[in-house]
This record gives C-alpha cells, structure tokens and sequence, in this order.
C-alpha cells in the first residue's frame, strides 16, 4: 500500500488526509500541536470554552458536499443554527440588527436610501450568478496553468466575474448611501486590502452572507475541526499528534519522506498543509517553488489582535457576533494596507457565542471574543499595547451598550503577531493567508504542487483556493487529488 504524509491537521491537512485515505493510501498526518484544528483550535479555562481563530460559519454548502462526498451528513456530526439576526452593527450614531430573512434586510435598506431595497435584491442575484460560476468553474481548479481557463465555458464565465472591477465600484453601482456601502464592504476587510483594490469577483462573500446565512454549529468552530478529525479516523488515517516536521527529505527529484521529532516518516507522497513559506523553509533552497524575495514581496491578508474574555455576569446589549463601526472605516483601512501602524481608532468584532450557546461558559456567565484587524508584521507586539487596545474595546461596548465589563472579568488571554508566528509559523504573523488581490488570484498565487519535486504538494490559504475555513478545506481536497494522481503517473 503506497503511503502518503500530510504535515499539519487544521482544515485543509484533514481534508487531504481524509481524501488520500478514502483513495486506498495509508495516510499519516503529522500535527505539532496536541489537537487537530489548526487556527480554529479551542481551549478551556475556568468553565469557559474558547474557539482560537474562525468564529463565522458561511458557505454551509461546502461542508454538506465535504461530509456527503463519503456517505456522510454535517448532522452526523454537530449541530447548526442559524442566527437571527445575524449580527449587529454599531455606528457611532445608530445600531442596525442584520436580519437573517432577505425580505427584511431590502426593507432595512429601502428605509435609508429609496430604492435601495430593490436594488440589494439585484445585487445579491449577481453575486449569486459569480457565486455559482466560482464555485463550478474555478474555485475547484488546482491552478496549475492557464489552460485550465481557456475552454470556451471558463472564459465566458470569466467575463461575467468582474475580475478587473474594484467592489467597491461593484457596490457604488447599486447603493450609495455610506453605511450600506460600507456594510456590504465589510467582508473585504478580512480579504487583504481595501474594497478598492478587491475584484468585485468576492461580492460573492455577500451572496454567502445575506443569501446562504450566518450560522453556528453548536459547541463552537471547534465542532468542525472534531468532525473532520473524526471522519479522517473512520477512514484508516493515522494520527500522530505533538510531532514537528524538522525536514522534508529528497531523492533523485522525490520527496522520500519526513524527519520529524519522533522519527523519519517515509512517504510515497506528501501534501504540506502548514503556511507555505514555513513548508518551503523544511526543503533545501534547491527544492524549493519560491525565494525569500518572492515571500517578502506578497501582499498580505491582515494579522488580527485576539482577546478571549470570561465574564461573571450575563451581558446586554450585544448579540452573537457584532460589528464595531462607529470610526472611520477608511483610516482604519489605511493603517491595515496603506501606511500599516497600529491603529489609533480600529473598528473591531465582538462574538459572545454564549448567548446562543451557554455549554461554552459557565452559569450566569459570558464567553466574549474580540478581535481587531492589523497590519501583519507589526512591532513592537507586547503586552502594554495589548491591554491599551483591550481597554479601548471595552470602553467603545460601554459607550454603546451602558455595560461597564472592566470589573467583570474573571478570565483574560491576548493573541497576536507573535503568537500566529509562534504556533503557526505565521509568515510576517498573519491570520488570514495571502490578499485577495488581482495579482494574487487563481494561477496567480503560489503553485499547489512543487515544480522540482515530483510528489510533493500543497493544501491550505496560501495557496488556491485561498483564505478562509470552505477555501482551506477545498484546498486540501484539490492538493489531494493530485497527490494521487501523482502516484498513478
């Protein structure tokens, strides 16, 4: 039986691992960490279940068609529900509650600009024909080559994706009051750089949020990660966790197999599903897809600063996720992509999942998360500006809801830069992979398999499809695919 290797078990290496296995490989995935989940790790303190990275679950249709490609239902494994409303938005002089009924949200719409109803419910029918097309056509390609988008179908579907259209002009198109602009913008905030400089390609991220819904699976993000987790094992995957890969070792233009640790690993095929960058720096310079240079010149998706709260006592005021917009939305923007600083008044996330969800706290008590989008590669990152920026959050909740949290707190943690380095061998701390810039989409970003080593692959959101739990958990399916293929050439 051949063997195949994948480094790292967050959601892309699960998925290739899964996937190799189902393929008749003996698999075995290698974790540093003493959990599977990658960025979407958890961990309990004090009665408190804390999700460490993803805390959004759009696209529900990529995890339907993961579970059931083996026989399997999402409801197997955890439980969804849908949020309603599916957040909050602050302004800095109005609070709007985002409904989950669409109806609804083109009424929200129409009572601030006349005529803005009709026109989000035209908006959201294009985002559902790039969505469609996208997730058809391209976001399952491996991107290895041009001619993966030369037949006559993928071309004309290229020209309906407005790929040189910035979504901020996309959105102009079809309401101009600031606030809704800005609420559809929001999700290109997490998307690498400002609505300017994004293709309106991701107003498919809209079409996902209003159409598709916000949702949670309850027992938190880490739920997800124990599913998959769960279903690799039922496929023969073995598991080895708290084992570093020290080297990817090479022979005669193949990887031979992986000296971790706790030992060598031999490998008829490995599919890397760490950061990119880090995965590389395993290889000899020779064997490697990129330089250093190549590393230093990638714009980036932003890094983020993370709190995990537990409070003593039940919270008004806020919902399971809210949106803190009540600055400026384009200086914040400019301190991300533009001038990077940290910045002097962010717009910021608060998720308190307890509310929907009480297991994740103990009685009478709140689970909040809060998290500031930042420049990746920030210094200095220390814990006098973390708790700068913490008291600035809690002041911003206070002024909007009335509730003082200061004295409540009976459990805090920050994570940052450093932290997403040190964990995750984060490139310059990031938390969401590489910009979904132009210049950095489908063949454009780095190669899915290695280009002098003939069995050696790729999975996760550095590389295509790109950043994000559904584009990570698509990536390690596509890397695994080829992986096999590799072996039967």
């Amino acid at each position: 039986m051949k063997k195949a290797v994948v480094i790292g078990a967050g959601f892309s290496g699960l998925a290739a691992a899964t996937e190799l296995s189902a393929k008749g490989l003996h698999v075995t995935l290698v974790e540093k960490h003493d959990q599977t989940g990658g960025r979407a790790r958890t961990f309990k303190t004090e009665g408190f279940t804390f999700d460490m990275g993803p805390s959004w679950y759009w696209m529900p249709d990529v995890f339907d068609d993961y579970f059931e490609s083996y026989g399997k239902k999402v409801s197997d494994y955890y439980t969804l529900k849908r949020l309603d409303p599916s957040y909050r938005v602050f302004w800095s002089d109005d609070q709007w509650d985002i409904p989950a009924s669409q109806k609804e949200l083109e009424q929200l719409f129409e009572s601030v600009e006349a005529g803005a109803g009709k026109q989000l419910r035209a908006f959201v029918l294009d985002a559902e024909k790039k969505y469609r097309i996208a997730m058809s056509d391209l976001v399952y390609k491996p991107g290895k080559s041009i001619l993966e988008f030369v037949d006559a179908r993928t071309v004309t579907a290229a020209f309906s994706l407005d790929l040189f259209t910035p979504i901020a002009k996309q959105i102009r198109k079809y309401v101009q009051h600031p606030k809704l602009a800005q609420l559809l913008e929001f999700p290109s905030l997490f998307l690498g750089s400002t609505p300017q400089k994004i293709p309106a390609l991701y107003s498919i991220m809209n079409y996902a949020d209003i159409a598709l819904g916000t949702w949670y699976p309850m027992g938190g993000m880490g739920e997800i990660a124990k599913a998959m987790t769960a279903l690799a094992q039922e496929k023969g995957v073995e598991l080895k966790l708290n084992t570093s890969v020290l080297h990817i070792v090479d022979q005669g233009g193949r990887v031979s197999g992986l000296e971790t640790d706790q030992g060598f690993i031999p490998a008829d095929v490995v599919v890397a599903a760490g950061d990119y960058a880090h995965m590389e720096s395993l290889l000899k310079p020779d064997a490697r897809n990129y330089t250093s240079k190549y590393w230093s010149e990638r714009t980036m998706a932003p890094s983020a600063l993370l709190f995990y709260l537990g409070i003593n006592r039940k919270v008004k005021g806020l919902l399971h996720h809210n949106l803190f917009f009540d600055e400026s939305f384009a200086d914040h923007a400019a301190e991300i992509y533009t001038h990077p600083a940290w910045p002097e008044k962010p717009l910021f996330y608060a998720c308190v999942p307890s509310i929907t969800d009480p297991g994740v706290a103990p009685e009478g008590s709140e689970n909040i998360f809060l998290l500031v989008p930042l420049a990746p590669g920030l210094t200095p990152d220390n814990e006098e500006i973390r708790n700068r920026y913490l008291q600035k959050l809690l002041d911003r909740i206070e002024q909007h809801t009335g509730e003082r949290l200061h004295e409540n707190i009976v459990y805090q943690r920050s994570y940052a830069m450093s932290d997403f380095e040190k964990d995750y061998s984060a490139l310059r701390g990031n938390a969401y992979g590489l910009a979904n810039t132009l210049m950095q989409t489908a063949i454009l970003k780095p190669k899915i398999f290695n280009k002098r080593l003939s069995n050696l692959f790729y999975a996760g959101q550095l590389t295509v499809p790109g950043p994000g739990v559904p584009p990570s958990l698509i990536s390690g399916k596509i890397s695994a695919q080829l992986a096999q293929e590799s072996l039967i050439a």
